[in-house]
C-alpha cells in the first residue's frame, strides 16, 4: 500500500511539473496589445495640407518641419474590434510612430498584418506602405524626417515585405548577404557575399528581400522578426527573407552596436490593421535557424 502511495506522489509531481511547464512555455509570449494602447507611446510627425490641421496649411513637404509631437490627432493609431480580436489600426493620415514603451534585446516578436483600403498625401500614388523599426534608438523623431528613431527597418510595403532599410541616412549601416539583380537592385541570398548597406552618396541602405511570400491584398500576412545579439531574420509567412549582422549606429565619434531597443510601427500613408502583435525572449536562435549565423 505504501508503494502505490509513494508511486501516487510521483506521478502527481510529474503532472504537476508537466503543466507548470507547459504553463510556462504559453506565458513566454507576452501579448503588446491592448485596449488602451498601455504599451505604447504615439507620437505624430509633419501632416500634410490635406489634413486641414491649423498650422500646416501650406505643408505639402512632410521630411521638413515641425512634427506635432506625442499625440494622437486624428487617431492615427487607434484600437478596435472585430469578430471578438483586437485590432491595431493605422489610419496612415499622418506619418507617425507608434513606439513600445519598453527597450528589447534578444527577442522573437512576432504579429499579423493587412492592408486596408485608404491611401493619404502624398503617398496616394506609393505602394502601401507600413513598416517595423526595430534596434530604435535616440529621441522621438530623431532619427528621419522628425518622425522616426533611429533604427533598423523590417518593410511592410505591397509585394516588399522583408525588405531591410537602415533608417537615419549615413548614420546607420549593417551587413546583409546579398547579390545585384538585373533590376540594379541588391537581393538578400543567404549563400552570398556580405554587403554593407548605408545611405551615403551612391551607397544603398536597402537590401530587397529574396521572394515575395505576401498573400493576396486584404488577406493577413503573418511576420516573423528574430534578433539575437548581432543579427535579425525577417520572417514572412513561415519564409525567411532577409537576415542582418552587424548593425552599427554612429553616435557622432565611434561605431557602436544596434542589438537592442525600442520597437516602432510606422504610420506612413497607408491604412493597414496588425493583430496578435506578441513577443518573447529568446537565449539563442531556434533550432530551425542556427544555419544564418556568421
Amino acid at each position: 500500500m505504501d508503494l502505490f502511495k509513494g508511486l501516487a506522489a510521483i506521478l502527481i509531481v510529474i503532472f504537476a511539473t508537466a503543466c507548470n511547464t507547459n504553463k510556462n512555455n504559453n506565458d513566454s509570449w507576452k501579448p503588446l496589445l491592448d485596449k488602451e494602447l498601455s504599451q505604447w507611446d504615439v507620437w505624430l510627425g509633419i501632416p500634410h495640407k490635406s489634413t486641414g490641421i491649423a498650422g500646416y496649411e501650406n505643408q505639402d513637404n512632410v521630411k521638413e518641419g515641425i512634427a506635432l509631437g506625442l499625440v494622437n490627432k486624428r487617431k492615427v493609431f487607434s484600437v478596435i474590434e472585430d469578430d471578438n480580436e483586437l485590432l491595431l489600426k493605422v489610419s496612415g493620415e499622418i506619418f507617425g510612430s507608434l513606439a513600445s514603451k519598453q527597450e528589447f534585446k534578444n527577442y522573437h516578436l512576432k504579429l499579423e498584418v493587412k492592408w486596408g483600403d485608404k491611401k493619404w498625401e502624398p503617398q496616394l500614388n506609393a505602394l502601401s506602405n507600413n513598416g517595423i523599426l526595430y534596434h530604435s534608438i535616440g529621441e522621438h523623431g530623431s532619427g528621419l524626417w522628425e518622425t522616426w528613431m533611429s533604427s533598423l527597418e523590417f518593410e511592410v510595403e505591397a509585394r516588399n515585405f522583408g525588405d531591410y532599410i537602415s533608417i537615419n541616412d549615413e548614420n546607420v549601416k549593417a551587413l546583409c548577404p546579398a547579390i545585384k539583380k538585373e533590376d540594379g537592385k541588391y537581393h538578400y541570398a543567404p549563400s552570398a557575399p556580405l554587403q554593407s548597406f548605408i545611405w551615403t552618396g551612391e551607397a544603398t541602405g536597402r537590401c530587397y528581400k529574396s521572394q515575395d511570400f505576401e498573400k493576396s491584398f486584404g488577406e493577413w500576412n503573418t511576420l516573423e522578426l528574430i534578433c539575437f545579439e548581432d543579427m535579425a531574420i525577417h520572417i514572412v509567412n513561415g519564409e525567411v527573407v532577409n537576415a542582418v549582422y552587424e548593425p552599427r549606429f554612429f553616435n557622432g565619434s565611434e561605431w557602436i552596436a544596434m542589438n537592442k531597443g525600442k520597437i516602432q510601427l510606422q504610420s506612413e500613408g497607408a491604412e493597414t490593421y496588425f493583430k496578435n502583435i506578441e513577443i518573447k525572449s529568446i537565449k539563442d536562435l531556434p533550432n530551425k535557424y542556427q544555419a544564418l549565423k556568421k
